[in-house]
């Protein structure tokens, strides 16, 4: 928990928004965070379908009243017919209700170009954090002589290194290439397994894609690379594909793990072992706080998915507002539905303002003195190098702080912006980072920009 260093800010960050509540004077009135994959705290709006039908869920005299479209209605009549009771107060089966599991299911085989998926082989659970924390649960083993080892990117998602800690595992860096764009590339992977030897049992592999903090898509190359490598060391894949409707490079297209693996055919699309997660709280959708997501499980042994079945069931099911939110970002509506018209306008509003900020954040940061951003292809973060002034790295020191966390600090303080230091994500030694929501407002995003340029300058001068 002490890699958490997140909570000095928030806790500075509470107290700053006391005194500006007090009338302190400071050189901002708000304080902006991004240091969240948090779309809607960050300001970006709700979708209304998404909003009227859980509506009408939670309060179903809506469904016989024209105050909703009829689209709306009918979603919402239908899905409360699968919840017992017709209530969303009620506990479901334990892979979720079984009508919106199918539907998942139906929405995989599309987005793969026709290849099944099999509802049985599905998994809801309250987020995608939760479903991989419980899957590697069933692939950690505390018995042997040597813990587990789970090869991990750098950078990657803190929570999730802290979370294989947890579970008594040993975590593998392997380190994505900055210079080339945080490409996964096959020779560091073989590096990382050598250099567990005699420290670990190497038995997963973790890949994020697109890339978390990192930014990088996957391309379809590199994913065979993976696959036949984790085949020959009998590796585990997990995949975490949260992100996948955020895609933003002109280049760039999102394909599932799961799809290559089928197109590569026998032997390997029947013997690597896959489990794939998705989410409501990401992509365009961004309800982070109804919880819905899903694991996708491949290629696994029947004995084992009994027993994956016995721990997903200890907590009884998913939240059901959290299903019902999956259920519509994998279905949403359809040209000719009534709320068709507006969905659309709302979601080309979302991707073109996301695209403006990825722009904007790499023409503004590559032009500062001491920042290095690589092309943010999809996701919902940059994660830019900063090349910290040798005196600002020994202040650092003297606070006791890592320097880029000294800095994130001082950006609070200064200019009232909540970042995250890189180190928190891993990092070579010797190199600098911060990482930041890029899913905001354009307003928010130029507010955001303009500080942070205004801080940085100054902080060079000082140090300089």
């Amino acid at each position: 928990m002490k890699q958490l260093e997140y909570a000095i800010l928030a806790r500075r960050s509470s107290q700053i928004k006391e005194e500006l509540r007090r009338g302190v004077r400071k050189p901002y009135s708000k304080v902006i965070d991004v240091s969240w994959g948090d779309p809607h705290m960050a300001g970006v709006k709700p979708l209304t379908f998404v909003r009227q039908v859980l509506a009408a869920c939670l309060y179903p005299q809506l469904v016989n009243s024209d105050k909703l479209p009829v689209d709306v209605r009918q979603r919402a009549q239908r899905l409360l017919e699968g919840c017992a009771g017709g209530s969303v107060g009620s506990y479901t089966a334990t892979a979720g209700i079984s009508e919106i599991v199918q539907r998942v299911s139906e929405f995989i085989t599309r987005r793969d170009g026709g290849i099944l998926s099999h509802p049985d082989n599905i998994y809801i659970s309250p987020g995608s954090q939760w479903s991989l924390t419980n899957i590697l649960k069933i692939l950690v083993n505390n018995e042997g002589s040597l813990r587990t080892g789970v090869l991990t990117p750098v950078p990657c998602h803190c929570i999730t290194t802290v979370s294989i800690e947890e579970l008594g595992a040993v975590s593998v860096p392997y380190y994505l290439s900055e210079e080339q764009g945080w490409e996964l590339q096959a020779e560091e992977l073989h590096r990382a397994l050598e250099s567990a030897k005699g420290v670990c049992n190497p038995a997963v592999l973790y890949a994020i894609n697109p890339g978390n903090p990192s930014g990088h898509v996957q391309s379809r190359k590199s994913m065979q690379e993976v696959i036949r490598f984790v085949s020959e060391k009998r590796l585990f894949l997990l995949a975490d594909e949260v992100y996948q409707d955020c895609i933003y490079g002109e280049k760039s297209e999102f394909v599932s793990y799961k799809k290559v693996l089928s197109e590569m055919g026998p032997p390997l699309s029947d013997t690597v072992e896959l489990a794939s997660f998705h989410s409501a709280s990401k992509g365009l959708m961004g309800e982070c706080g109804l919880r819905g997501g899903y694991v996708e499980l491949v290629n696994l042994d029947p004995a084992v998915m009994k027993y994956i079945y016995k721990l997903f069931s200890k907590d009884s099911c998913a939240p059901v507002l959290g299903q019902i939110a999956l259920d519509l970002m994998t279905n949403p509506p359809q040209p000719g539905d009534p709320s068709y018209p507006l969905y659309n306008v709302e979601t080309q509003h979302i991707r073109t303002t996301l695209a403006h900020n990825v722009k904007r954040a790499h023409q503004v940061l590559n032009s500062l003195p001491g920042f290095c951003c690589q092309p943010v292809e999809g996701g919902a973060f940059a994660f830019p190098k900063l090349c910290l002034p040798p005196k600002a790295i020994q202040k650092a020191k003297e606070v006791g702080m890592q320097p880029d966390m000294f800095y994130c600090i001082r950006l609070l303080e200064e200019a009232g912006v909540i970042i995250t230091p890189g180190y928190e994500y891993g990092q070579k030694e010797g190199t600098y980072h911060i990482r930041f929501c890029i899913m905001t407002p354009q307003i928010t995003m130029e507010e955001i920009l303009r500080r942070l340029t205004c801080f940085h300058m100054q902080f060079m001068k000082d140090f300089s």
